[in-house]
């Protein structure tokens, strides 16, 4: 029998895959039956935002060398780079954005989010700015063997596919261009959960090495079937029956039926693959994104806006540990810098993503589509003040350590009122100082923007919960 391996690492047949290609196989290991997802979607409120791309910068990104430079802090805090004028008055970026600079006046800085966790570590920073709740003391306890659960708090994208009316052929949200981490190290916080499977992303896989290919394993066909063979009921009655068994112990019926009905639309749907083709794009406008997987992530993730797809995270999607990248900077080759911050946020880290954000701003301005659409750069952390991260030889390793107490998220589009920055830090970038907020308070403000304001799902027992009682949107910022 032929076997394929998703990005959850888990081989699965080529049977499995049209009960797998709604939920990217993985989330099905991580949810709970529908029965326990949210109610049909809401009359939505005020929010402008059709579509939401939240750009997630794994590994833990700079805050003080990106957003919230400090240039009259001691030079054992300041670092080497300097902030440079923008598009917009008094805001100010690091001088290795030059591009971005320019579409300042899109962009509402918040440099006051506080995201304190008690393990200072990656795993709870991933679920804190994922889900919008603070992680539970499994997270200290088990450390990076806290494995997502079924039970975990939804993270802000299945919410709004829960809360949209279902899109005629893809998912309501998608994750590119993989899964963080590497298994069995998954990222909790980045799945539906006690929300229910059905409302999992669907994954697509991009590849460092060939940037312009994505593909979605779980909607190709393997084998003998064809889609003939599938159209025929009886072949798609043996195919599911076949395959439910091997899942019962994921899903309902009532999820099953979900399910089956959500696959075979995605896999007869030719406009399901189209959407992923990055290659219809003119060379010029690819050029502009830059053709590195992270650049050609992010004009994906426009396509998948025109194409009504309402909440699509892009993770960054690093060298990998054995790299060059990643030795130099002492981590996993991603923005873990521990070593040699400056040297890989220069020469490596900024300038791939000043082309490739700077881009999608500008292409969605230019399209129209920036005021329907809301864009979010978070990170699962900053990096603490004091240079000289002792596991990457101290001051001259010249690293930043780990540092969840402040870091600062990027909103721009969906109605958000740009060139402007709301909060600050103290004067190291430590601490929030002034107007400090949550995780929790800026998934209140995403929801806002995509004009969601009722929260409730319902468990299994049919009593209603709500899907995140703290914070409050941020509304100076729209």
């Amino acid at each position: 029998m032929s076997k394929q391996s998703t990005a959850s690492g888990v081989a699965i047949d080529r049977r499995t895959l049209l009960v797998a290609s709604a939920a990217g196989f993985a989330g099905l290991q991580f949810g709970k039956p529908a029965a326990m997802a949210a109610s049909e979607p809401a009359a939505s409120g005020p929010g402008r935002a059709k579509s939401t791309i939240l750009f997630f910068l794994c590994g833990g990104a700079s805050h003080l060398d990106m957003w919230d430079m400090k240039p009259n802090a001691p030079a054992e805090y300041r670092g080497s780079f300097n902030p440079i004028e923008t598009s917009a008055p008094g805001v100010r970026l690091c001088e290795h954005l030059p591009l971005l600079a320019k579409q300042a006046h899109h962009l509402a800085l918040i440099n006051s989010v506080g995201a304190t966790v008690n393990t200072n570590d990656h795993h709870a920073g991933y679920y804190h700015n994922l889900t919008g709740h603070v992680p539970d003391v499994t997270f200290r306890v088990l450390g990076n063997n806290r494995t997502p659960f079924p039970d975990d708090w939804p993270y802000m994208g299945a919410v709004v596919a829960s809360k949209r009316p279902r899109h005629p052929h893809l998912p309501n949200a998608i994750t590119l261009p993989h899964m963080p981490s590497r298994a069995p190290y998954t990222r909790p916080g980045q799945f539906a959960a006690r929300l229910g499977i059905e409302h999992d992303p669907l994954y697509i896989h991009g590849s460092v090495d060939q940037p312009l290919e994505f593909t979605a394993p779980a909607l190709k066909l393997q084998g003998e079937v064809s889609p003939d063979r599938l159209s025929s009921r009886y072949a798609l009655l043996r195919t599911v029956d076949e395959a439910k068994r091997e899942f019962e112990r994921y899903a309902s019926v009532e999820t099953w039926t979900r399910q089956q009905d959500r696959a075979l639309s995605l896999l007869l749907a030719s406009r399901t693959t189209e959407a992923f083709n990055v290659g219809q794009e003119p060379k010029a406008l690819r050029e502009r994104y830059g053709e590195t997987v992270n650049g050609m992530s992010l004009l994906l993730a426009r396509r998948l806006v025109e194409a009504g797809v309402p909440f699509i995270t892009v993770f960054w999607l690093g060298e990998g540990i054995s790299s060059k990248l990643a030795k130099k900077c002492k981590s996993g080759g991603s923005w873990d810098t521990h070593g040699n911050n400056f040297g890989c946020l220069k020469e490596n880290l900024l300038p791939e993503f000043d082309r490739g954000f700077s881009a999608l701003v500008e292409d969605l301005a230019q399209r129209g589509l920036l005021d329907e659409t809301l864009l979010m750069i978070t990170s699962e952390m900053g990096r603490k003040p004091q240079i000289g991260d002792p596991r990457s030889g101290g001051k001259t390793g010249q690293g930043r350590d780990h540092w969840t107490h402040c870091l600062t998220d990027v909103l721009a589009g969906g109605g958000i009122r740009g060139g402007q920055t709301y909060g600050s830090s103290d004067r190291f970038g430590g601490y929030p100082a002034d107007l400090a907020v949550t995780p929790a308070d800026v998934s209140k403000t995403v929801y806002q923007a995509m004009g969601i304001n009722d929260l409730t799902a319902t468990d299994r027992d049919g009593q209603p919960y709500n899907l995140l009682d703290e914070g409050d949107p941020i509304s100076e910022l729209f």
